[in-house]
């Protein structure tokens, strides 16, 4: 024991032992006083049991595809300290698709995570009995990224264009499965659909194998671009442009994380919409957190890929008209339907089942979008 903590305690006085107890049992008692002692002022020291440590929660978070240019707006505020300094232990980790995000968030695999709007209504609808059905909590991209890309030398100049067309996309692609309403706002007859697995989607609309893909934009041109196809070469219908007015994702959470950890959860947005403030001001830099969580990523497509998103999705005419992380409930119920429709659920979608902004940060907090 150090010549300090020996001073701290007082000098004992000779006392007489108690008849049912021997001099032994004293100086045990004595020493275990001393040790207490000694533990208190090291827990002191090193700040043991202090209350942010005791209130960090842990949040598995789980994205909706890899790590790309998009995935700056979850790594950035892990990396900057922001999550933790909201007393916040998150952990994120790539996905493999919206589906299988919301399927991993309902198994409780995962507490939060980021998926399309539409695979969620698709999984309430299909699984109406299951008991952890994820909802909605702050919306990300307020338009989906979905599209219906071409080559101009097929001759498809609009929507109408791709009338009898052979289009290709995997059978659980959101712009696939959500282009009956596309096509029913473009007056398009029958197409017909080859399916492939995603890496050959561009490859197949490069080669002539198929007229036409649908596919998240900013991930479809450029790897267009990637294999050699000049963008210029290449015709774009959005779906947000062209009659569907389907959310895109959105920051999920389920029941159960919701219920046990409401204020983890306004935590985590509260954090997140500051590490997004500073991604959208400054795309650039936030690849670098891209780059540090796969080193192979190629920084300037990345870095372009980002930029796509921001301007297409994020800070969108309908995004800064509704205002960010913002759901609108008509909007929402009239997706509802729509989806009902096209996905052929078991159930209709009940739009008020799937959305909760009660979570939301204040408006200062949300006001992240720059004037254009």
């Amino acid at each position: 024991m150090n010549s300090r903590l020996r001073r701290a305690v007082p000098p004992q006085k000779p006392q007489s032992i108690p008849n049912n107890r021997t001099y032994s049992d004293l100086q045990l008692s004595r020493r275990r006083g001393l040790q207490a002692f000694a533990m208190a002022g090291l827990s002191s020291t090193l700040g043991m049991g202090s209350p942010a440590l005791a209130q960090d929660a842990k949040v598995r978070f789980q994205l909706d595809w890899r790590f790309e240019g998009p995935s700056a707006l979850f790594l950035l505020p892990a990396a900057k300290g922001y999550f933790r300094a909201a007393q916040l232990d998150v952990t994120i980790d790539a996905g493999n698709g919206s589906g299988g995000t919301v399927t991993r968030v309902a198994s409780g695999t995962y507490d939060l995570g980021f998926a399309d709007m539409a695979a969620l209504m698709e999984f309430h609808a299909n699984n109406p009995d299951a008991p952890n059905k994820p909802v909605a909590v702050m919306m990300v991209y307020n338009n989906t990224p979905a599209a219906v890309m071409a080559l101009k030398k097929s001759g498809i100049k609009s929507p109408k264009d791709l009338s009898g067309k052979k289009l290709g996309a995997p059978v659980f692609d959101a712009g696939r499965k959500a282009f009956p309403v596309f096509q029913k706002a473009n007056a398009i007859s029958n197409v017909q659909w080859t399916a492939m697995d995603p890496p050959l989607r561009e490859t197949m609309l490069a080669r002539g194998d198929v007229d036409a893909i649908t596919g998240f934009s900013f991930t479809s041109l450029l790897n267009l671009e990637a294999r050699g196809v000049k963008l210029d070469d290449v015709v774009s219908f959005p779906f947000a442009e062209h009659g569907v007015k389907f959310y895109g994702n959105a920051i999920i959470a389920s029941e159960k994380f919701l219920k046990e950890n409401p204020a983890a959860v306004k935590r985590f947005l509260e954090a997140f919409s500051k590490g997004a403030k500073e991604v959208i001001a400054n795309p650039a830099a936030a690849i670098e957190h891209v780059k540090a969580r796969d080193g192979i990523i190629n920084i300037a497509l990345e870095t372009r890929r980002l930029k796509l998103a921001i301007d297409s999705v994020i800070n969108s005419t309908d995004a800064r008209s509704e205002g960010f992380g913002q759901a609108q409930a008509p909007r929402l119920a009239l997706m509802a339907s729509q989806v009902s429709d096209a996905f052929s659920t078991k159930t209709r979608v009940n739009a008020s089942a799937i959305w909760s902004g009660q979570f939301l940060p204040d408006a200062k907090t949300l006001d992240i979008l720059p004037k254009r």
